[in-house]
């Protein structure tokens, strides 16, 4: 017993301290982080979409922060700047992840603007890319017969078209992609998000 308290009594305080370290003063740090200048609320069908990609476990597989070249080469991947605190003023919670399964996407509304393309991925990944280990989402569409007025039909391979079908995005579908379109963070970083010595808030060289 004499010797459970001072282990117990250690733990608390390395625990109190990793909290401090990595909670609290960061938060002292970037917690009245303004906006950036190009940033801009999400729609509320962006809303709808960005509670899809919770659900779905997106966040498992995708990371939502380029990193700094001295930690990997996401400028040469075509992902974007390394990202700042004002980027994501919006996001509650945030959605950084910590995976990279797949390719990161704070900036993927910049790079694949193109509806059809993200709902043919969603609908099927591996008719965009065959090596994709994606899974698909068949439940955000709906396989009809004809498409009706206000339909989005979703473009599919001639030799993956079921013959006599078609097949059309869901509101999920639509408000999931209309999400993945609004993460673009490729606008200048704040000034703020600069330290004096010309290294990011988040670590390393912007």
């Amino acid at each position: 017993m004499n010797r459970a308290l001072p282990l117990v009594i250690l733990a608390m305080a390395i625990l109190a301290f990793a909290t401090m370290l990595l909670v609290v003063v960061p938060r002292a740090q970037i917690g009245s982080e303004p906006p950036a200048a190009g940033l801009r609320a999400y729609s509320p069908e962006e809303l709808r979409g960005r509670a899809q990609y919770m659900s779905l476990g997106c966040v498992y597989c995708h990371s939502q922060q380029p990193r700094t070249p001295d930690q990997a080469p996401d400028g040469e991947r075509g992902w974007g700047r390394p990202s700042v605190a004002a980027d994501y003023a919006y996001d509650s919670p945030h959605l950084m992840g910590t995976m990279r399964t797949g390719p990161d996407l704070l900036n993927v509304g910049a790079r694949l603007p193109s509806t059809a393309w993200h709902l043919t991925h969603l609908y099927r990944p591996r008719a965009i890319a065959p090596w994709s280990i994606m899974p698909s989402y068949p439940f955000l569409f709906e396989i009809k017969d004809h498409a009706a007025p206000g339909d989005t039909v979703v473009w599919l391979p001639r030799e993956q078209r079921v013959a006599g079908k078609v097949v059309v995005a869901r509101p999920e579908a639509m408000a999931l992609v209309a999400y993945l379109l609004s993460l673009d963070r490729t606008y200048p970083a704040p000034a703020s998000a600069i330290r004096d010595d010309g290294y990011s808030r988040v670590g390393g060289k912007p």
